[in-house]
């Protein structure tokens, strides 16, 4: 076996290699620490602007096939319009069901979980009074704490009416320049920066937009799927309150791999308190196959490539958002990573279908949109 060439100043080649890799990528994160903390000082603007591209993302399908027939700011008003509708539609049925089954669904739910509480006591664990007290103690604080924390995020991200005043302007306009004209914004942008990376720009950037579009657009109806399942496989169950099960797990569908089979744990309870274990067992069952369904099924078909993210990395990912922003934070991680993930893909030189470096000038878009 050869020795390691001799250096003339005594540090091996290997420690050189690694120092450098390192102070680069401490010189990274200390760059990527500082637009964090610029970002939050302006936390309310952001979270406008991307709210914006989300509503963006929903409507500009529409404008565009309606802008087949129609000039193009009447097609974005009815756009708007039929989004708008859609939304508050499926608000409308997702809260009203829950309003007017919400008091029978807290009862199940105590009853379900009165009943874990006796297995807890009486099954194979046998827990005693304190330990089952201790425990169910925790699980309260836990949650406690995490709904105070979510309460005061928001409340500290909304801050005063002015506030909210100038994040609802700063959204109102980006939809509505977002959708008449995205390529004029994002080609001014790109066109102040330096000419050798004008063309990895433009593109990193457009391949970021198509994966947290493509990423919001498919779990509506990755969300309104499961719910429909779950729904169906309620009713031939028999189990009550089916509408209302199906609502919250349309909720929690926005909330990948973690989110449905959190929300569908609740049938499971109903189910234990209205038809007893062996439908609460089925119940249980349905929540696997409509999870298999769905990360098998629906999400290759539906998102494609848009987030091309392992579970770990998702749950990862929403863990992150979840302690950086609460929920808001859990909602938006995963297009936020999957972004993140496109443009390293390509910067890395590993998308294969968007070589780097490419050779390329960078011509801005010719469309006005």
């Amino acid at each position: 076996m050869s020795s390691p060439a001799p250096t003339t100043d005594g540090v091996p080649d290997t420690l050189k290699t690694a120092a450098g890799l390192i102070w680069r990528l401490l010189v990274i994160l200390a760059g990527f620490a500082v637009i964090v903390v610029g970002l939050g000082a302006i936390f309310p603007v952001v979270f406008a602007l991307f709210f914006a591209m989300l509503v963006t993302a929903w409507t500009q399908p529409v404008m565009n096939l309606l802008h087949k027939v129609l000039p193009k700011v009447l097609s974005m008003i009815l756009a708007l319009i039929l989004i708008t509708s859609a939304i508050f539609a499926i608000l409308f049925v997702v809260i009203s069901s829950s309003v007017a089954e919400g008091p029978k669904l807290l009862s199940s739910l105590t009853a379900g979980l009165s009943e874990i509480e006796k297995w807890l006591q009486n099954g194979p664990l046998k827990l005693s009074d304190d330990n089952l007290s201790n425990l169910l103690s925790q699980a309260q604080t836990l949650a406690e704490t995490a709904a105070k924390g979510i309460a005061v995020g928001l409340l500290d991200s909304l801050g005063s009416i002015g506030t909210l005043v100038i994040a609802g302007s700063v959204f109102i306009f980006g939809v509505i320049f977002f959708l008449l004209t995205p390529n004029k914004i994002w080609d001014w942008f790109v066109g102040w920066l330096p000419e050798r990376v004008e063309e990895p720009v433009n593109i990193s950037g457009r391949l970021a937009w198509g994966s947290i579009s493509g990423y919001t657009r498919g779990i509506v109806v990755i969300a309104f799927a499961d719910s429909v399942l779950v729904f169906i496989g309620l009713t031939i169950l028999q189990v009550p309150l089916a509408p209302a099960l199906a609502a919250v797990v349309f909720l929690g569908a926005f909330i990948p791999v973690i989110g449905a089979p959190i929300a569908t744990f609740f049938a499971a309870v109903v189910a234990l308190a209205e038809r007893g274990p062996v439908i609460a067992l089925l119940v249980i069952v349905l929540t696997v196959i409509v999870g298999s369904f769905d990360g098998d099924v629906l999400q290759p078909l539906v998102m494609g490539k848009a987030v091309n993210l392992h579970p770990l990395a998702i749950i990862l990912a929403i863990a992150a958002g979840s302690i950086a922003l609460g929920i808001v934070g859990a909602l938006i991680a995963v297009p936020i990573a999957g972004g993140v993930y496109s443009v390293a893909k390509y910067l890395t030189g590993r998308d294969p279908e968007h070589p780097f470096p490419t050779t390329e000038p960078f011509t801005p878009s010719t469309t006005s949109s």
